[in-house]
């Protein structure tokens, strides 16, 4: 790369499935999504069969309250290095990502980002979190990376780039597709190509540093997978204390792969992600909601800023408060659950799936309203973190699908 500089990122090696391969059962969607649907994954089980599969090589959320053991998933991982399902593809570079869903199409640079560029529990380092992470939900997590030789990502980084100067500028300078494929359940459709020319580097490196001058330290927001990559920072951060000074310098864990979009793009719209409260009655939730904003002293209308919804009816608040409704009802629905152990908290995406899971008994979902994103950057730099499932880039089938692995060790 001789001079060539890319501010908390590195070019890497990246494996993917060997020529061949049925990349439409390959590639599956983030292990975070549809964590209230064991339906989805059981339909992906099936479409998956016997054929080689990212499925094989992560653990989805829906199955963590079953304690799955990590293991399996290494050896899987071992296996597709030994047999040839996995291949390296791209030696020393970047790969150009184009994602269309029903948002419109989008473009991505996946890239490995520098861990000691990055701590989820402050805010003045060049990648910051945007959203708090919840500590007891990184130690499953650090279990699978710690066995596993080889990582896939579902994260996505972002940077405002509003003169579009850093990822759309490769597009044009694109060759031939290293993949190009049809994502299962709805996912739409993906292409990569790599970006290993010199020219394409070279404009890389000489716009991304610009940003940098002009950022104040601040250059990367966390968009998608906060909690994945505060899982490779708390592993690094464990792993690093075993190695020599020269070895942190170099070792394949420090970086953790990701995918870099624009916030700027048009086709990247920030969702609302929903809350579901399983293990309690409409009226219950609402009336403790009322109390509790009464505490704080929070004037409530009738209004569609928070909307809880059940077999029972639905009722409309807007909150007179300065703060995001995201916000407030995750501070209520904290206290709330310290209070109700036998109540349960989950995080969905999209209006529809929220009104058919809230339509069991005893089961409250709480409609949510967008967050602009332009706001993004701004807030994380005047006030740190939004809650946890603040917001979602796109719908769950609009997040990234697991294609490309790259080595962690």
């Amino acid at each position: 790369m001789g001079t060539l500089r890319f501010p908390g990122l590195r070019p890497c090696e990246f494996y993917l499935p060997a020529p061949g391969t049925d990349l439409t059962k390959w590639a599956v969607v983030a292990c975070d999504q549809f964590t209230s649907q064991p339906d989805y994954w059981a339909r992906v089980e099936r479409t998956v069969g016997e054929a080689p599969s990212a499925l094989r090589l992560i653990l989805p959320e829906v199955y963590l309250k079953e304690g799955r053991p990590a293991a399996p998933i290494a050896a899987a991982m071992e296996r597709c290095l030994a047999d040839g399902t996995l291949v390296p593809a791209v030696k020393d570079g970047f790969i150009l990502t184009e994602r269309t869903t029903a948002s419109g199409t989008r473009l991505g640079l996946m890239a490995a980002v520098d861990l000691e560029c990055y701590d989820y529990t402050s805010g003045g380092l060049l990648i910051r979190a945007t959203e708090e992470t919840v500590p007891e939900r990184l130690p499953p997590r650090v279990r699978i990376r710690r066995a596993a030789p080889l990582e896939l990502s579902h994260v996505l980084l972002l940077l405002d780039d509003p003169a579009h100067s850093v990822i759309e500028p490769l597009y044009a300078l694109r060759g031939e597709a290293l993949y190009d494929l049809e994502l299962m359940e709805g996912g739409g459709h993906l292409r990569g190509w790599a970006v290993t020319d010199g020219r394409a580097l070279r404009q890389l490196s000489d716009a991304l540093c610009t940003l940098e001058r002009a950022a104040g330290g601040f250059l990367y927001a966390v968009g998608d997978g906060n909690h994945s990559l505060a899982t490779a920072k708390l592993f690094w951060e464990e792993l690093k204390q075993t190695l020599s000074p020269a070895d942190r310098a170099v070792h394949p864990a420090r970086w953790a792969l990701v995918e870099l979009e624009n916030l700027r793009d048009e086709a990247i719209r920030f969702r609302p992600i929903h809350r579901l409260v399983c293990g309690a009655a409409l009226s219950e939730l609402t009336d403790a909601f009322r109390a509790w904003c009464a505490g704080q002293q929070i004037a409530l209308r009738p209004g569609p800023a928070l909307r809880f919804v059940s077999a029972e009816g639905e009722t409309g608040f807007s909150p007179d408060s300065d703060r995001l409704p995201v916000q407030l009802i995750q501070e209520f629905l904290d206290g709330w659950l310290d209070g109700h152990p036998q109540a349960e908290l989950d995080y969905i995406h999209g209006e529809a799936a929220l009104r058919a899971l809230s339509a069991a008994p005893r089961r409250v979902g709480i409609l949510l309203p967008e967050i602009e994103k332009a706001s993004l950057f701004p807030g994380i730099r005047a006030g740190g973190c939004l809650p946890r499932k603040a917001f979602s880039m796109g719908e769950a089938e609009e997040k990234r699908y697991y294609m490309e692995c790259r080595k962690i060790r």
